[in-house]
Formats: C-alpha cells, structure tokens, sequence
C-alpha cells in the first residue's frame, strides 16, 4: 500500500512483481483477510492506523479479485493495465530511431522470450508479460532453494537488465523527459 505507491513510482518492474506477490499472498490465505491478518500483516510494526488502512486495502483487493474472476489464477486488471502500459513504451521506443540501445537490449534478450514461449506454450501473452513471468517465477525457485541452470540464470540476468532498462524509460516518460 505505502510501499507499493512508492514503488510503483520508483521502480515499475519491481512494483508488478510486488504486487503479483501480493495477489499470491492472498491466494494462499484463500481470500480471508482473518488470514491475511493473521499470516502476513501482523508481522509489520505499523500504528493502528497503518494497520487499519493496509487491512482495508487487502479487503479492497480481495473484492477486486472476486469480482475479476482471479481467484485461482491470473491478474488483476490493475496490473494488466501496466502491462498494456509497458507494451505501448516497449513498442514505441523500438520505432525510435533514438533508442539504438534500447533495440540492441530487445534483441539480445528475443531468444530468451522465445524460448519462454515456446516451453511455456505461453505466445497467447504479451512479450514483456513472458519476461516478468520468467523473473517470477526464477524468484520462486530461489525462495524454494531450488536447483537452477546456469543458462536459466543467464537468461534472468538478461531479461531483468532489459526490464531494468524498460523501468527507466517508464521513469523518464512519467516525469516528460523522454523523447521518442
């Protein structure tokens, strides 16, 4: 809530991240915010009123969730939203002839989401959707402690460079600085 506005204006990459986190965490406390209370933010030293306002914001989540039909899976519109957001930069600074870096960062990482695709049987999604499920989901491998391939490090070193460089240009075309 706090943190994720301050995030998602900091870094946009990592504030989906967060909150595809976040619509994990609901899932696996099965939509209860007795639970979610209970599991997750009771371990955070806010004031009550903190307290209060995260709570409400779960709640508000939550009904979002329901009401979205993504109880078992998927994302929420508000997320899908930064996607859509990403894709439309993405395209449109590998039209500008002002970003050869840019293109040069896509092109280096197109093999990994093509892989991703193609193992995932995942073309249905946007690009930039593969790469983040990707960071996702290598997080989740290494929260677990589980083996990962030296090419699949490789690959997630890649990807997370180029979505790093897709975070800045977002910063930079929020704040009207950046020319296309």
């Amino acid at each position: 809530m706090y943190a994720s506005a301050k995030l998602k204006s900091e870094n946009i990459v990592g504030y989906l991240l967060y909150m595809w986190q976040v619509e994990d965490i609901i899932r696996a406390n099965s939509l209860d915010i007795d639970k979610i209370n209970d599991t997750y933010i009771s371990r955070f030293d806010l004031s009550d009123e903190q307290r209060m306002s995260m709570r409400q914001w779960y709640i508000d989540l939550i009904e979002m969730m329901r009401s979205e039909d993504v109880v078992q899976s998927g994302h929420l519109q508000i997320n899908k939203n930064i996607i859509i957001l990403l894709t439309d930069l993405h395209t449109e600074l590998l039209k500008s002839p002002k970003h050869p870096f840019y293109s040069a960062a896509y092109y280096k990482v197109l093999p990994f989401i093509v892989e991703i695709r193609n193992k995932g049987n995942v073309t249905d999604k946007p690009e930039l959707e593969n790469c983040f499920d990707a960071l996702y989901g290598f997080t989740a491998l290494r929260m677990q402690k589980k083996a990962i391939s030296t090419e699949t490090a490789n690959a997630v070193g890649e990807i997370t460079k180029f979505l790093g460089l897709l975070a800045e240009y977002y910063k930079k075309d929020k704040n009207a600085e950046l020319e296309l």
